[in-house]
């Protein structure tokens, strides 16, 4: 009899508010999560440094690339030369000791082409070559003569 006068309310029709609360420290936890990494790593990432020496009155570059010992730790010196060696490289070094001790250069970060024909300092990354006894792709070159 008391049961159409009577109404149970269901613990549905009333809002939970301790779930939205623990929703929202959610969010804000993993928003500011993403925060505090993209800081770390933007603020812990190795600065790089691209250097160029200029004249007053014409450009003159003795230096290009990217100085970065941990991605270009190998480094060689000699005669920059173009050509490779059977499809390997589109340049050369020209080291003392004849033609085996010459070092095959690819670059996809300095423009060689400013450096033919001068004594330079090359640092760099060494790949398995099938022809070239060294083969080099080049980050950083320095004229040292």
């Amino acid at each position: 009899m008391s049961e159409g006068l009577v109404k149970s309310f269901q613990e549905t029709d009333q809002p939970n508010y301790t779930d939205l609360i623990n929703k929202k420290i959610i969010v804000l936890l993993i928003i500011t999560g993403l925060l505090v990494g993209l800081s770390v790593g933007y603020f812990t990432a190795p600065k790089t440094q691209t250097a160029e020496t200029t004249t007053t009155n014409e450009k003159t570059i003795t230096q290009a690339g990217i100085m970065d010992e941990k991605k270009f730790p190998d480094k060689a010196e000699g005669v920059l030369k173009e050509g490779g060696i059977d499809g390997e490289g589109s340049f050369h070094l020209e080291r003392p000791g004849g033609e085996s001790q010459n070092v095959y250069l690819t670059s996809t970060t300095v423009d060689l082409t400013q450096f033919i024909n001068k004594k330079v300092q090359i640092w760099g990354a060494t790949y398995k070559g099938e022809k070239a006894g060294w083969l080099m792709d080049v980050g950083y070159i320095k004229i040292i003569e």
